[in-house]
């Protein structure tokens, strides 16, 4: 069925509100009442698996990438799997780039407390 006669196949409650709208299940299937509406058990669970995916993934890299390489860093050097350099290499630019995020919304948020207490 289209949205459309969704709509017009319940009737509009006397008081004036469209279907749909009343807290609580409404009799008639509106929206409130749409048993496959998201919550969030379902959320938690498309997070589970998305991240049992990306699991999965990363398994299969690092099972792939296996062959020693010599990392150099500032005066520091070492042999170490070549999944274990990209992904240290991965988490560091990860962080960095939180840490930057981060810095950014604190000076946004204290413009912002700043510009308020001058109104």
């Amino acid at each position: 069925m289209s949205e459309h006669t969704d709509r017009t196949a319940d009737p509009a409650p006397s008081s004036g509100t469209t279907p749909g709208t009343a807290p609580g299940p409404t009799a008639g299937g509106g929206r409130s009442g749409d048993p496959l509406r998201g919550s969030r058990t379902s959320g938690l669970w498309a997070a589970l698996v998305a991240f049992g995916l990306v699991l999965v993934l990363l398994v299969v890299f690092i099972a792939q990438n296996t062959d020693p390489v010599l990392v150099r860093f500032l005066s520091f050097e070492g042999e170490t799997p070549l999944a274990v350099a990209l992904l240290v290499a991965v988490a560091a630019g990860l962080l960095l780039t939180a840490l930057a995020g981060t810095l950014r919304m604190w000076q946004v948020r204290r413009r912002v407390r700043r510009d308020r207490k001058s109104h």
